[in-house]
């Protein structure tokens, strides 16, 4: 934004010490002549003829009242110069990392040290500010880099496949059609998933009354053959649990959960527990499922884009795209809610939703 020229803050300042200081100097010397000059006689003998006259002080203490104006102009300009300075060099120190941000740095940081103060504050704010910005584009770039990796490894399959079809005439059409329709059917799935990611992310959804144990009923239900074509048991209990937010949104967090749930149950027939409750301040949703002993460490990447925990096949029916407890994670956010990931000591793993408790 062009903006005209005007005067800078540290100016400001000065001209204001400046003038306050002089305008002090001035009611003090009114002050001192309203009533120092006042007992004094105005006429030529003077007081008992040995005093000067009102006439003759006021001649002697104009030029003195003058200096001392002139000086006190001096010293404001100069001390409020040099104050005004200290005063913001902190400003000076936030603006160079603003400019530095601005242009892509967004490692820099102020640092402010000393007594928590208006500008110190300021300056924790803003380094917080570009702490989580700097997070947030990192996580972005990863995220970009990662979907891009995954959006092309469809497309080279499909590459590959219809190179072998024209270098071999005799390539079953069928066979064909069915690889390129598995392949394009992975590339849609993963395209729908960014574009859920995309939009929990903004909150773009419009909040209404949501029941999550209706939700994890319905999301049971539809993965029910799932969980049967793999041997798996699939149990729902407990009690409504009442939330606000996108039913839809909500309901494709649940079904990531229970199919991220059903598809790591390895080896086959094992168990998924899914269960609501209500508590005082939140509505509660916890999906735990056995199979192999999972890391402590590998625990907390679980809600990165593209991260697979062990016994995770590809290339199986409804083995996802490596976004599923990614779209957890956000849909989650996005409700003010929490999200805990804990390994069971069996095997396995036990995911707890808490979202804020509606009506």
């Amino acid at each position: 934004m062009n903006r005209r020229p005007g005067l800078s803050a540290r100016l400001k300042l000065t001209i204001s010490y400046a003038g306050f200081l002089v305008l002090a100097g001035v009611v003090m010397l009114v002050v001192v002549r309203g009533y120092l000059l006042r007992y004094v006689p105005d006429n030529d003998q003077g007081l008992l003829g040995i005093a000067p006259n009102r006439y003759l002080l006021v001649r002697t203490f104009a030029p003195a009242a003058a200096t001392a104006l002139g000086f006190l102009l001096v010293f404001g300009v100069l001390g409020g110069w040099l104050l005004a300075g200290r005063m913001l060099a902190p400003l000076t120190r936030i603006a160079d990392a603003a400019r530095l941000a601005a242009h892509g740095s967004l490692a820099h940081r102020v640092r402010l040290a000393g007594p928590a103060d208006e500008f110190r504050e300021l300056a924790d704010v803003f380094d917080t500010m570009l702490a989580r910005l700097e997070s947030q584009v990192g996580e972005q770039q990863r995220f970009a880099a990662n979907a891009s990796h995954e959006l092309r490894t469809p497309l080279a399959i499909s590459q590959a496949i219809l190179d072998v079809a024209v270098k071999d005439p005799t390539y079953p059409r069928d066979e064909l059609i069915d690889r390129l329709r598995t392949v394009n059917t992975r590339a849609i799935d993963l395209t729908e998933a960014l574009l859920l990611l995309g939009r929990s992310d903004r909150r773009h959804f419009t909040r209404e009354p949501v029941d999550l144990s209706l939700v994890a009923e319905e999301a049971a239900e539809t993965l029910l053959s799932l969980a049967e074509q793999r041997g798996t048991t699939l149990e729902v209990t407990g009690e409504p649990a009442p939330a606000a937010g996108s039913a839809a949104l909500l309901l494709r967090m649940a079904e990531n959960l229970v199919q991220n749930a059903i598809v790591h149950n390895l080896p086959a027939g094992g168990t998924v527990r899914v269960h609501t409750e209500r508590r005082r301040y939140a509505s509660v949703l916890r999906v735990e499922n056995t199979g192999r002993p999972l890391p402590p460490e590998l625990v907390p990447t679980l809600t990165e884009p593209f991260e697979r925990g062990t016994g995770r096949t590809r290339g199986e029916g409804h083995d996802g795209v490596g976004l599923g407890l990614a779209i957890v994670h956000s849909v989650v956010r996005a409700h003010d809610g929490m999200l805990e990931l804990a390994a069971r000591p069996g095997g396995g793993l036990l995911v707890t939703v808490r979202l804020p408790a509606g009506r």
